[in-house]
């Protein structure tokens, strides 16, 4: 199983038969679960949350490579929030075309003006990564992107190891199912919250999530909370239009929400456009994030985790430019950077353009957007690129090396659809936890990891987007 699940145990029809109906039973007793799609809101009806049958075999060198790099990720993104000319020269073009950049980046500069009324910074991110193993048989860590809001599945994963660890041992594969590791992400997840909460100073305030009105995927965000009422923290979940109707800064610009102190704003929405339904969701984003709450993210961290920051970064020189003293950092972050390459009007965007509707097969078309789904790939590049290539539009877009990682085979588990074997594609994310302080870095973690897994025949999507499923690393 080192390289991959024995043919035997794929086609041992039988033994899958009985270890799917297992494996669904395992899920449901761990707690690996999501409302079902047709009624999201609903606490009466979940399912399992959808996974692989059996683990994915990960090598450890590259496993243990995308841990360590992650305190240097969390440092990283920290910098870039707190140096408002970079952001601003890396994200200039974007939001001349780009309407939602634009406007975040509008409620940042008001907060600049204004100054930021809280010192203390939270970061939750994730970083994702897949494997570029190339035909002359190298193998090399990747970046896909970080998600500096909303990263979510740090509930889930940390309830799948035990799922997978007795599937293997039904299977007869005792000593696979102790090379899976511990995963505790909503723990340590939870311990940034906790630490903000602390600082923040009072016993009374609470830690508010915010969310979106349709709550599929809630129980994962219940573990994090769970964590945080064992720690006798309060929270509470609103959504956008309830901190509009309810909210209001005193005097000190405390946010109160519903007549309650708010310590800690988590947003676990707000990365996406039709995540603002009218002015007085914008209105709201900017109440909170003027507040004494602590934000997580605040505006400035938010576009941080943008794509054309990430491209902008893959420029030689610019790491230098957060790590002067620190070569070795550098080294660590820049060897896991894809080729990015820009779209903004000039020659080097002209380049871009060309080396795409050449070779479209060698490259993912990026949009700066969240949650999956939204990358353009092959054929549609060229579609794409051909109807923005000479307009301001094509600097919307960043464009970077497709990774190439090579397929597995396994089980998609999910409901209502027949079982099949499937060639597998893997993306591994590591989550970071940090807590500044002023220029105190209090906190600065790596807290756990996530591998989702996809059908080879799905070139983009996450979990939520119903095409990526919830897996765990069996190292070798």
């Amino acid at each position: 199983m080192a390289q991959g699940i024995p043919k035997d145990l794929l086609m041992n029809t039988v033994l899958i038969n009985e270890l799917v109906e297992v494996a669904k039973d395992a899920a449901l007793v761990q707690g690996v679960l999501m409302r079902v799609k047709e009624s999201p809101n609903s606490s009466e009806l979940v399912t399992y949350a959808p996974f692989t049958l059996f683990p994915t075999p990960v090598p450890k060198d590259v496993f243990l490579q995308a841990k360590a790099v992650q305190t240097h990720y969390n440092t990283l993104v920290d910098k870039i929030s707190q140096d408002p000319d970079f952001l601003q020269e890396a994200l200039a073009s974007t939001i001349v075309v780009d309407d939602f950049t634009a406007r975040l980046f509008k409620v940042h500069q008001q907060i600049l003006q204004e100054g930021r009324s809280q010192s203390i910074v939270l970061g939750l991110n994730r970083s994702d990564y897949m494997l570029d193993q190339r035909e002359d048989g190298s193998t090399s860590l990747k970046q896909i992107e970080i998600n500096t809001i909303s990263a979510s599945f740090g509930g889930l994963a940390s309830h799948t190891p035990d799922v997978h660890r007795h599937i293997l041992k039904v299977a007869g594969r005792l000593e696979e199912s102790q090379r899976i590791l511990d995963n505790k992400p909503a723990v340590g997840l939870a311990d940034g919250i906790a630490k903000a909460w602390e600082l923040y100073g009072s016993d009374r305030a609470v830690v508010m999530f915010l969310v979106e009105a349709m709550q599929r995927n809630i129980l994962d965000q219940r573990f994090i909370e769970n964590e945080l009422w064992k720690r006798n923290i309060t929270t509470i979940r609103k959504r956008f239009e309830e901190v509009s109707k309810s909210g209001k800064l005193d005097d000190n610009k405390r946010l109160f929400v519903d007549g309650q102190e708010v310590a800690v704003v988590y947003f676990r929405n707000g990365y996406m456009p039709q995540n603002y339904t009218s002015e007085q969701t914008w209105e709201a984003r900017l109440m909170m994030e003027r507040s004494l709450a602590v934000k997580c993210p605040d505006i400035s961290t938010h576009l941080a985790g943008t794509k054309k920051v990430q491209q902008v970064l893959a420029k030689p020189g610019v790491l230098e430019r957060f790590f002067p003293d620190q070569p070795q950092a550098v080294e660590q972050l820049r060897a896991t950077f894809a080729g990015l390459y820009t779209l903004d009007m000039g020659p080097e965007g002209d380049k871009t353009v060309e080396m795409a509707l050449a070779t479209p097969d060698r490259f993912v078309l990026k949009p700066q957007r969240e949650g999956g789904g939204n990358n353009i790939y092959g054929e549609e590049i060229c579609k794409v690129l051909g109807r923005v290539k000479d307009s301001s539009e094509r600097m919307a877009y960043i464009l970077m090396d497709k990774i190439q990682p090579r397929p597995i085979q396994n089980y998609l588990l999910r409901r209502n659809t027949p079982l099949k074997i499937s060639n597998c594609l893997s993306e591994l994310g590591f989550y970071g936890v940090y807590v500044r302080q002023g220029q105190d870095m209090v906190m600065n973690d790596c807290v756990g990891h996530l591998l989702r897994t996809k059908s080879s025949e799905h070139s983009d999507g996450g979990v939520n987007a119903g095409v990526a499923v919830l897996d765990n690393p069996l190292l070798f």
